[in-house]
């Protein structure tokens, strides 16, 4: 397949390569040792030609229906007469139909399996990459790719193995039966009809593949727009910013209703041009059938089949439009995800890492620099020794890299100088899950998930009893507060943990922390929204 130029969702400069992108698809659909999935794969393609053959075949009963009407008419096959061949033809269609069911219902385990296994591995992904990417990534933009790329992936699985294939065969039967039954000009008129519309199709689309890319990236930004201001719909309202928010939306709305406007004009005009060529082949065949039934070369059985071929030929070439296009945007939107895979992790785990050993805590910064970007470095050539079970506060202006400690601590970046070591191993030679194990963190700014109060506490050891969520709630002293609430544990707490005030959140955020009971805890401004008396408790 050729290489795919440039459009709407590639983020990067590089061209979306449509082979590469079915070759990163195809595991999914035939994956080794899958046994069951091969069987069901070969079982839609043998079900499916036989609903093909049935589709290619009822034409002639038809042909045979209609010829048999007359006063001498023959009798068809089987020695059925007018009715009998009648009802065979409808058997027929209702056949071909549910062979095409049988083959979805055959296939559907498969394809929602392959969503599922790509969705999770994209999930998985996604948290591996480092806090780096995250920080410089928009989330609303990053929803947009995940979310359309798993949809290309449906559509691709679905419609690739489904459509063009068997429209293919289908074409080919039709053609061979025109060939044989008829004769050279009818087959000749067939497929020159069909490479107009093809060749037609094909180029409208790659036209109209440039303005939709500009309405896929003005719905991006309106949708980012939209999320931004949502997340920070409480800094909205302290800045009586809601008339703002509105109008910066807004214009992204209407420059991406400008685009789909352009969107749906070319969408017009490629429909109407498909319609053009389709009816001209019609149009042309019927013509010669027709001259062939006045000379009689030709019955009016056989006018009537060549219509149902023609027609028949019709129905997929108007579908061939729409999966093109949207196979086209599939790989667009699947190249993007791939992409996405594809992005490396900053921070990996080296090939001989080992678990982390926690015995005293001793923690060490030796010579430690690091920079965020090379221009603004924030730590240099910084030393610190922390003896096992003692507290150090380590104070500082605003932006001297307090905070930043704790995240080279934790391994969100690596050092770009010197080693940070505990109990003597370089946290660069231990796992990450070890070593995320190990530490608590109680954020400055905590963040809770939409859901109950007893979960955000669970989280810091979902495998724990009601008893020690409890328990670890009376030692952040929000054991009361949470009883005083008319649903206790199970009150939601909102997006970010909204419904919550700032110390409602800490405190929520430390029982979280003390549930997991590491014996490394880091504490990073984690009473800053507490009161002064709290603050001491």
């Amino acid at each position: 397949m050729r290489r795919l130029p440039k459009t709407d969702a590639n983020l990067n400069n590089d061209r979306v390569q449509g082979a590469k992108v079915i070759k990163r698809v195809a595991p999914y659909l035939w994956p080794n040792g899958e046994r069951w999935i091969h069987r069901r794969v070969i079982a839609s393609l043998s079900v499916l030609f036989l609903a093909k053959l049935i589709a290619v075949g009822t034409p002639l009963l038809y042909q045979q229906a209609v010829d048999s009407l007359g006063v001498d008419g023959p009798l068809g096959v089987l020695g059925l007469g007018a009715v009998g061949l009648t009802v065979a033809y409808g058997l027929a269609r209702l056949m071909n139909v549910g062979f095409q069911q049988l083959r979805d219902v055959i296939f559907t385990r498969v394809g929602q399996r392959a969503l599922r296994q790509l969705a999770l591995e994209t999930f998985e992904h996604i948290h591996r990459l480092s806090m780096r990417y995250h920080i410089t990534r928009k989330t609303g933009g990053l929803s947009r790719i995940i979310e359309r790329g798993v949809k290309g992936v449906d559509f691709l699985l679905r419609f690739l193995l489904f459509s063009m294939g068997p429209l293919l065969l289908e074409l080919i039967m039709i053609s061979a039966v025109l060939f044989f039954i008829f004769d050279v000009w009818y087959l000749a008129v067939v497929v020159g009809t069909i490479a107009a519309y093809v060749v037609f199709t094909f180029r409208v689309t790659e036209w109209r593949v440039k303005i939709r890319k500009k309405m896929n990236e003005q719905d991006t930004d309106a949708n980012q727009k939209a999320i931004d201001s949502l997340l920070n719909f409480e800094t909205v309202k302290y800045f009586g910013a809601e008339k703002w928010e509105s109008s910066r939306y807004d214009r992204a709305m209407e420059l991406y209703a400008e685009a789909a406007v352009k969107t749906n004009y070319s969408l017009a005009f490629l429909n109407f041009g498909q319609s053009f060529l389709i009816t001209s082949g019609l149009v042309a065949v019927m013509v010669m059938a027709a001259m062939g039934v006045q000379d009689g070369s030709l019955s009016v059985g056989e006018f009537v089949m060549v219509n149902a071929y023609m027609i028949q030929i019709t129905m997929p070439l108007n579908f061939l439009g729409t999966v093109y296009r949207e196979i086209r945007q599939a790989l667009i939107d699947m190249g993007d995800m791939f992409e996405l895979l594809d992005q490396p992790a900053e921070v990996v785990d080296s090939p001989d890492a080992k678990p982390l050993k926690v015995e005293k805590g001793h923690i060490e910064l030796r010579q430690v620099s690091f920079a965020y970007e090379a221009e603004r470095p924030i730590l240099h050539d910084v030393s610190l020794d922390v003896a096992g079970g003692h507290t150090v506060a380590i104070v500082g202006s605003s932006g001297s890299g307090k905070s930043t400690i704790g995240r080279l601590l934790f391994r969100f970046y690596d050092v770009t100088g010197g080693a940070l070591l505990i109990d003597g191993q370089d946290v660069r030679d231990v796992t990450q899950e070890s070593l995320h194990a190990q530490i608590g963190v109680v954020p400055q700014d905590t963040v809770l998930f939409n859901d109950t109060i007893r979960y955000n506490i669970a989280y810091g050891r979902p495998s724990a009893g009601f008893d020690e969520i409890v328990a670890a709630a009376k030692s952040a002293k929000i054991h009361d507060f949470i009883l005083s609430l008319p649903q206790g544990y199970e009150t939601t707490v909102g997006e970010r943990g909204l419904k919550l005030s700032g110390g409602e959140k800490q405190r929520v955020g430390i029982a979280r922390t003390l549930l997991k009971n590491p014996p490394i805890l880091l504490l990073d401004e984690a009473t800053s929204a507490l009161d002064a008396r709290s603050d001491s408790v």
